[in-house]
């Protein structure tokens, strides 16, 4: 009788989202025959943004994010690991000095390409 009720306490509920019969309570198809669509958020965005929205009415394309406070996180140009340090002759971004030495040894034209693909502006040299 002890074990029995031990047991009972020690189980917990089953959540929803657990449930077998919810996916065929939810995909479940119409009267007419045909199947529930679904749409991805591209979908979804686009169809809001052509109704007619009071001005008033916040919606997910209307809502505008702050500009943030903490600083930009640096990536090494190299090997993608969050950078530490920047080469002062090239502007690259390293994070061991394995990298700093392959960093040092690049040709120019190469480091200016993989300046531009970070989107750095500044002129090597």
């Amino acid at each position: 009788m002890a074990s029995e009720e031990i047991i009972e306490a020690n189980r917990k509920p089953q959540p929803v989202f657990k449930n077998r019969s919810f996916q065929q309570k939810f995909r479940q198809t119409s009267t007419s025959g045909k199947k529930r669509t679904w749409r991805s958020l591209k979908q979804v965005l686009a169809q809001e943004r052509s109704l007619p929205w009071p001005a008033t009415v916040k919606h997910y394309s209307s809502i505008n994010a702050p500009p943030s406070f903490k600083p930009a996180k640096k990536y090494s140009d190299i090997s993608g690991l969050p950078a530490r340090y920047t080469d002062p002759q090239t502007k690259l971004y390293y994070a061991t000095t394995e990298e700093f030495a392959t960093v040092r040894s690049l040709p120019m034209d190469i480091t200016a390409g993989y300046l531009a693909l970070r989107g750095a502006s500044s002129i090597v040299g």
